[in-house]
């Protein structure tokens, strides 16, 4: 379809009124405090809650970030707002929020009461919240909506709203975030005086329908279709900007950096920077929910299509580029000088899980399971006190995780992700239950009407082993749908004891079983984790020849620590044995990958710089361990791309 004909198509759905959203089926998250996570995943959220949100409270505390709400500082002074700080804080509150949700005992109600207040009270009278204009630069408000982060900063602290008041049921943050809403209503828009524009980062758009889920107002999901349906129209706002602030040619912005080329039922090709796509195609699948609107799923399905297939890393990381933080073409996925921003990983997850409510296909949750387990989970340290900014796939062993950032957009981000990681495994419609990802816990739900505890026991993803206990409290004919995951070939399952034709009842990457559910039906579901090798597409220049390994939604690497040498003078001969075998003592207990390989002997050279002949190898055992845990040890190379000889 060509550019014109999808603006036409889009000219006729924009409009669509909620009678259309009828048409779809909607299936809703279970929200993540009505899910207890135990085993992998609740590890990895105990080491959130006990330790890292308070580290990174100090490190707020400490950079200035929360004491900025105190709109104290003068000029002169240190600690001056930046314009992204704001941002920082909400992601923590968030964060803590989803913590006390499920925890209201915790040692974090205070600091985040403490810190709540402290927002509510640098809102200004007409309802504007940004400690870096209110008090650094106030007569240049709405000015730079392109890279100002005003809307990207009232954005997440709308989402904190939301979270705080589900955790606390206290209305102090929802009003502030209500007020702040109405406030950007009230310059953006179409209306006489209004500015015709949206921002540069996104993010704003799919806080408003968080907003408007949490309130019912409505006017919060129209304020969010009309920065989708603005963005990228003609004459061009940042152009506009530009020239009422006389930004000469030479320092103007490419528009498509901000996906602001082009409307976006438009789009067919994910461009720009990475974290700022992410969170549109965010937006744009909520208002597509909410509205029914078949352009915007029609432009998302390409999107993705061209994401997933083309321009994503097999960690699920994606950004090619470390100019701009972007995209790069088909199949540009340089290993060692990869972007791969912690933020833009968590970005493709929170996309997933909307993707997984809009369409009935497993592959959605696939991707959501790739970067969960590698590309994001990467981007925090085994410890919860470090953290990366840049995710590369192979390193000369310089790239280390930091505790804070100037920048500091991933480590919040990556706490609110693993807090709130329960709200991405289960789902539900008037059916019955999809579950999406493979939890150890316990989740409450309605199961076709009826109240239902599910309850999973596994150490996936260490194994494909899972055990699921339904409970409802009545007896229920209802469907319970289990991704089988794209990367495996070879499931069997049990119901009540029961073989399960799994071939037969899988549809679009789901297990379907249809009964009447009684307390304490059990399915057994085994899905096989042989170790894989995988082969890239010809056309990335730099995997020619490699071999990246897999064992279930686990992808390794090897580091030098382990080997000994470099990995990339490792070869890995076709079609050699590889096993896995767990490790209890080993990075906090983990299934690493071992097998035979080969290093050149460089003893052959003594006294040469090259030789005619066969190269004399030697043998060298390969141990590979998962990539989310490299860089805990000792410093050194890493590869996840090995040759193959």
């Amino acid at each position: 379809m060509t550019i014109a004909a999808i603006t036409t198509a889009a000219i006729t759905t924009a409009a669509m009124t909620t009678a259309a959203a009828s048409a779809i089926e909607r299936r809703t998250a279970v929200a993540h405090d009505q899910v207890r996570v135990r085993g992998f995943w609740g590890r990895w959220q105990e080491l959130v809650r006990s330790t890292t949100l308070p580290a990174q409270h100090r490190s707020l505390l400490a950079t200035g970030r929360i004491d900025a709400f105190r709109l104290a500082w003068k000029p002169g002074q240190p600690d001056e707002p930046h314009i992204f700080w704001d941002s920082d804080t909400a992601k923590w509150v968030e964060a803590a929020a989803h913590v006390i949700a499920s925890d209201p005992a915790s040692p974090l109600a205070g600091p985040l009461a403490e810190v709540a207040a402290l927002i509510a009270s640098a809102q200004q009278p007409d309802g504007y919240l940004n400690t870096h204009f209110t008090v650094v630069a106030p007569q240049r408000r709405w000015t730079d909506t392109r890279n100002a982060h005003e809307l990207y900063c009232a954005g997440h602290l709308i989402e904190a709203a939301v979270a705080h008041h589900r955790a606390t049921g206290d209305r102090l943050l929802l009003d502030v975030a209500r007020r702040l809403a109405a406030c950007i209503r009230s310059v953006f828009g179409v209306g006489p005086g209004q500015k015709r524009g949206y921002c540069g980062h996104e993010e704003i758009e799919l806080a408003l329908i968080a907003l408007y889920r949490a309130t019912g107002e409505r006017e919060h999901l129209e304020l969010a279709r009309y920065f989708i349906d603005e963005r990228g129209t003609s004459p061009n706002w940042f152009a506009q900007e530009d020239d009422a602030r006389g930004v000469p040619a030479a320092h103007r912005w490419d528009v498509a950096s901000c996906q602001a080329s082009m409307p976006v039922r438009a789009l067919t090709d994910a461009h720009g920077h990475a974290v700022r796509a992410m969170y549109l195609y965010c937006g744009m699948a909520d208002v597509a929910l909410e509205t029914g609107d078949a352009a915007l799923g029609a432009a998302l399905d390409r999107l993705w299509d061209n994401v997933t297939q083309r321009r994503m890393y097999v960690t699920g990381g994606v950004g090619s580029r470390h100019q701009g933080e972007t995209f790069g073409d088909d199949y540009e996925l340089p290993n060692a000088t990869a972007y791969c921003e912690t933020c833009a990983a968590i970005g493709l997850v929170f996309w997933a899980q909307r993707m997984s409510a809009l369409r009935d296909d497993g592959r959605y949750a696939d991707e959501a399971e790739r970067a969960l387990y590698n590309g994001a989970l990467a981007g925090i340290a085994l410890d919860g006190t470090r953290f990366f900014y840049v995710n590369p796939l192979a390193s000369d062993g310089t790239h280390h995780r930091q505790e804070w950032f100037g920048c500091a957009c991933c480590p919040p981000n990556i706490a609110r992700l693993i807090a709130s990681l329960g709200g991405h495994a289960y789902a539900t419609d008037r059916a019955g239950a999809w579950v999406h990802q493979y939890v150890a816990g316990t989740a409450r739900l309605d199961l076709a009407g009826t109240p239902c505890a599910i309850d999973v026991a596994t150490t996936y993803p260490w194994s494909g082993r899972i055990t699921i206990t339904v409970r409802p409290e009545n007896p229920v004919e209802a469907v319970v749908r289990l991704r089988i995951p794209g990367w495996c070939r070879q499931a069997g399952a049990t119901i009540a004891g029961e073989a399960v034709d799994v071939a037969g009842s899988t549809r679009a990457g789901y297990l379907r079983i249809a009964r009447r559910w009684r307390a304490g039906d059990v399915i057994e579901l085994d899905l096989a984790m042989p170790v894989e090798r995988l082969h890239a597409h010809p056309a990335v220049v730099d995997d020619r020849g490699r071999v990246a390994l897999r064992r279930g939604p686990v992808v390794y690497c090897c580091e030098a620590v382990d080997l000994g040498i470099d990995p990339d003078s490792l070869t890995i001969a076709r079609g050699s044995p590889l096993h896995a075998r767990h490790d209890d003592g080993l990075l906090g207990g983990v299934t690493v990958i071992e097998g035979d390989g080969t290093v050149v002997d460089a003893a052959a050279f003594t006294d040469r710089l090259y030789r005619a002949d066969a190269t004399p190898t030697r043998p060298r055992r390969l141990l590979a361990v998962p990539y989310f845990a490299w860089d805990n040890r000792a410093p050194g190379a890493m590869r996840v791309w090995l040759r193959e000889g």
